[in-house]
């Protein structure tokens, strides 16, 4: 008998021990989610002076791109499509995205 209650409370240890490991990890992935989601001051910096310009001009130089497409896509039947990848997307990323993060979020996100 005491063989089976040392058993069992050795059984008992082991699942507090996994289950205390599993809780440790969760919050290691929470820490790394709030770290992700708050961008450091040199990414915003060069976010500011080097993305964000570079973003405007794809913008400008994909409105430009879908004018010009713009009879050919029409005739194909892919206007939405073709808006949605030369101006919306990096129009988003230029002026929805928070300073310094790599994700924008959409608009059916928001």
């Amino acid at each position: 008998m005491r063989g089976f209650k040392r058993t069992l409370m050795m059984i008992g240890m082991a699942l507090v021990l996994a289950l205390g490991s599993g809780a440790v990890g969760a919050q290691d992935r929470y820490m790394e989610q709030r770290l992700e989601a708050r961008p450091s001051g040199g990414a915003m910096v060069a976010d500011a002076l080097i993305g964000r310009p570079l973003l405007v001009v794809a913008t400008l130089g994909g409105t430009a791109v879908f004018l010009v497409s713009l009879p050919f896509t029409a005739l194909g039947g892919n206007v939405d499509a073709a808006a949605e990848t030369l101006i919306r997307t990096p129009a988003e990323a230029t002026f929805r995205r928070c300073l310094g993060c790599s994700v924008s979020k959409r608009a059916d996100e928001l």
